[in-house]
C-alpha cells in the first residue's frame, strides 16, 4: 500500500473529503452505527487512512463486534496514536492516524480476542486496499 502525499493544509483536506468524512476525520465526529461500508467487510487486505493513505489495520485483525462499527483487535505497528478523550461525559481512549493526526475512533479493553482490545473505527476514515 502506498501512502499518498500529505495534504499541504486543512483547506486541501476539506476539498478532498465529503462533508461527512470531514466531520468525522477532522472534527472528531462519529458516523451512525451500522451505516459504514466496512462494518461487515469480508475481503482480505489492508485498511488505510482516508486522508493520507497510512496503513492502519490488517483485515486479519478485523472481527464483528456487533457494535455497528468496524472493529479490530490490533493496529499495524506505529500506525496510530492514542489520546485521552473526556468528551460527552465519558473517559475514553481516542485513536488518531500517526501520520496526519486524523480522528479514527476509539479503543476499548473489552475485545473478545487474545489482545483484549477492540479498536472501534469509523468506516468513513478508512480505505481498503484488497489483496
Amino acid at each position: 500500500m502506498t501512502q499518498r502525499p500529505m495534504p499541504e493544509n486543512e483547506d486541501e483536506i476539506k476539498k478532498m473529503l465529503s462533508p461527512d468524512e470531514y466531520a468525522v476525520l477532522r472534527e472528531r465526529g462519529t458516523e451512525a452505527p451500522f451505516s459504514g461500508e466496512y462494518v461487515h467487510k469480508t475481503e482480505d487486505g489492508t485498511y488505510a487512512c482516508k486522508v493520507c493513505g497510512n496503513p492502519l489495520f490488517s483485515s486479519d485483525a478485523q472481527f464483528d463486534s456487533g457494535t455497528g462499527w468496524p472493529s479490530f483487535d490490533e493496529a499495524l505497528p506505529g500506525a496510530i496514536e492514542t489520546h485521552v478523550d473526556n468528551s460527552h461525559g465519558m473517559v475514553r481512549t481516542e485513536i488518531t492516524c500517526a501520520r496526519c493526526g486524523s480522528h479514527l475512533g476509539h479503543v476499548f479493553d473489552d475485545g473478545p480476542t487474545k489482545s483484549g482490545k477492540r479498536y472501534c473505527i469509523n468506516s468513513v476514515c478508512l480505505d481498503l486496499e484488497e489483496k
